[in-house]
């Protein structure tokens, strides 16, 4: 660290060398061995999960990252639905293995280098280093240490640079590029017909005595493997109970007046100055434009805070955003962070201070230079209906409960669901019909109607093994739930009336499935032209779908696209079918061009450089990610990558719930 600090500025003397005393001490106290105890956090433990050559993965690494990508999406999406530990961990060692691999080849990065790139992504305004106390607060908040941050900074270094040596002799032909362009800009017009299981099975009527045989043969499949509960709960609507309660505006004001600072703002005025790129080869100039501009106004504000007039003047002469460029660029709201909806270009402006310029930067085909002006303060009205919508919810929840309590000790008491709900529906609000409800035999697992998958419900019914068993009252959806056990049947193979409707969707969907492939053959076989198509497809009973302007890589609808299927239709000429079916997942497709567009290559010649690059890089990462997976099957084959299963198992069962979310630009394992 010191080293590496000592190259951030260029002055000598005594100031420096007290700055980096204090750095280091600094330093050393964040780093001390005795804050590396079991008491941390998941997110600083250094319990090793796997081992990749020399380097070591450790949880807090996982854990990190893990919060990272929580924060990108804003909690939207779950840990599951983004691959679960597993494909953190393996993002994780591939990251190692690019990093071993660019030391062993002698690639690795330099402190130099690290120093620029942390010198360059850490400036203010003026163009200089922010110091230290700023980059560590910064670096400590999104990464969690400094160490891991520069960590991640020098294996991005090294990684460009093995990737830029493994490629360095990749090549793409003009001809190639000329033909991908065609491919991927050439439009039609198609009618086409999908044949799908779902239409076929449609108009199949399996008679009463097919669906008892067909049971018959397949009733182990519908084999009932644990007991089921038919159960009647009494059911309290938080919403209901919380539309009675009056909430004075003293107490929505004493609700304001304890708000933390940072939730009395509004958010802070932004102004932007807009240059739009009308045509691909105009690029470079308007970026020239857009960098003249800014280098002017912060070079009139003499390194200084740039005014918000000053501002403006340049944004009336200059943005092409006509809304915002009359108001002297300013933007009609307040800018705040919201964690559900990052804004990836404004949310920038609210890391930097009162007067700052942003760097020049590009999103979409438009050019950006931003101003940070005021904050914007939350006055007590603007603020009371959210305050209002918490204060309620917090009360209506406190209500509900306390009458889900009484539910359960009357019901409980009486086993009387109805005089148990007359009792309490006017605290509820509620029709006391309303508040009964019951559910069809259920197990785990089951969606059940106004309820879900709900695994509180599913305990608060564990336990209930004889009729007029009463459970807890138990959290569902809208509100509480207070169950009693009706009725209850034991493993089994059901009855053929119990699922009666699940043997005929099973039995349409098999017969449909045998037909499928015939019937597509049928239709192409009979069919000359793209124009004959929908007659044709009426005939058999199915339905013919157009698009027009289609372009490859875009779905046929619900038939959906495949590499076979953009081959078939780039093939076709004006007027032309698919004489063979086209098979897309399960389902199969007759694909008709009643008119073709071929690309404009004139357009070709302007962007053929632009689009040369894109290839080349394109198959550049492909020949990149080959050659990384190659090294990680070999040290695989070596036992250099070995993971500590069971840690990764406590893992998943010991997720943290308190940990705060970091932010992380990387991908693991891309570049």
């Amino acid at each position: 660290m010191l080293k590496f600090f000592s190259r951030l500025e260029r002055t000598r003397g005594l100031i420096i060398v007290i700055f980096a005393v204090m750095m280091a001490v600094s330093l050393v106290i964040f780093y001390a061995p005795g804050r590396n105890t079991s008491s941390m956090t998941p997110a600083s433990s250094n319990e090793v999960l796997a081992r990749v050559g020399s380097d070591e993965v450790t949880v807090g690494d996982l854990q990190t990252l893990k919060e990272s990508y929580m924060q990108m999406f804003g909690g939207q999406i779950s840990l599951a639905q983004l691959g679960g530990d597993k494909r953190f961990l393996d993002g994780l060692i591939r990251d190692r293995i690019i990093a071993q691999e660019a030391a062993r080849l002698g690639l690795a990065a330099s402190d130099a280098e690290v120093a620029d790139k942390i010198r360059k992504e850490f400036k203010d305004a003026s163009g200089k280093f922010v110091g230290f106390d700023r980059y560590k607060e910064s670096v400590v908040s999104r990464y969690g240490s400094i160490e891991r941050f520069e960590r991640q900074i020098r294996d991005q270094i090294a990684a460009e640079k093995l990737q830029a040596f493994v490629t360095a002799g990749v090549r793409i032909s003009d001809t190639e590029v000329q033909d991908d362009y065609r491919r991927k800009n050439t439009t039609f017009q198609l009618v086409y017909v999908p044949v799908t299981a779902d239409k076929l099975a449609q108009k199949i009527q399996p008679s009463d005595d097919e669906l008892r045989a067909y049971f018959e043969q397949h009733k182990t499949e519908y084999r009932i493997l644990e007991p089921q509960k038919k159960v009647r709960y009494l059911f309290i609507s938080q919403a209901k109970a919380g539309e009675k309660l009056q909430i004075s505006d003293a107490d929505l004001r004493a609700d304001y007046d304890n708000l933390a600072p940072d939730k009395k703002q509004a958010g802070v005025r932004v102004q932007q100055i807009v240059f739009k790129v009308a045509r691909p080869d105009l690029d470079e100039e308007v970026h020239k434009k857009a960098e003249a501009l800014l280098t002017q106004l912060r070079a009139a504000a003499g390194g200084g805070p740039v005014t918000e007039d000053a501002f403006a003047t340049a944004a009336k002469g200059n943005s092409e955003d006509a809304a915002t460029a009359q108001q002297g660029g300013l933007l009609p709201a307040p800018v705040k962070r919201n964690p559900n909806k990052p804004n990836p270009i404004y949310d920038r402006m609210l890391d930097v201070q009162e007067g700052e310029l942003s760097e020049l930067f590009k999103s979409g085909n438009n050019y950006y230079i931003l101003r940070r002006g005021a904050s914007v303060p939350k006055t007590f009205e603007d603020a009371k209906p959210e305050l209002l919508v918490s204060k309620r919810n917090a009360r209506a929840y406190a209500v509900a409960a306390q009458l889900a309590a009484r539910a359960e000790t009357r019901l409980k008491e009486t086993k009387d669901f109805q005089k148990v709900a007359q009792e309490l529906a006017a605290e509820a609000n509620m029709n006391p019909a309303d508040m009964v409800r019951e559910t069809p035999y259920i197990k785990s697992g089951d969606d059940v109607p106004n309820i879900g998958n709900n695994q509180k419900f599913e305990e608060a019914i564990a336990p209930l093994e004889n009729p007029n068993d009463v459970g807890v009252r138990t959290g569902v959806r809208d509100g509480f739930a207070i169950p009693m056990l009706l009725d209850k049947r034991e493993p089994r193979i059901p009855e053929f009336e119990e699922v009666r409707e699940r043997v005929g969707q099973a039995l349409k969907q098999e017969r449909a499935k045998q037909q499928l492939e015939q019937r597509a053959n049928e239709l192409a076989s009979s069919t000359g032209s793209a124009a004959d198509l929908k007659a044709a497809a009426e005939k058999l009973g199915l339905e013919a779908k157009t698009e027009d302007a289609y372009k490859l890589g875009a779905p046929l609808g619900e038939a959906g696209t495949s590499p076979v299927a953009d081959d078939a239709i780039f093939n076709l000429k004006e007027g032309e079918i698919t004489k063979t079916p086209v098979k897309i997942g399960d389902n199969w497709v007759v694909v008709g061009a009643t008119k073709r567009t071929e690309a404009d290559l004139t357009e070709f010649a302007k962007q053929r450089d632009q689009l040369t690059q894109t290839a080349l890089s394109s198959r550049r990462n492909q020949v990149f990610d080959d050659y990384i997976t190659s090294v990680q099957a070999r040290m695989q084959r070596d036992g250099q990558i070995k993971i500590n299963k069971d840690v990764l198992a406590k893992v998943a069962e010991d997720e943290p719930a308190a940990a705060p979310p970091r932010r992380a630009p990387r991908i693991p394992g891309q570049q």
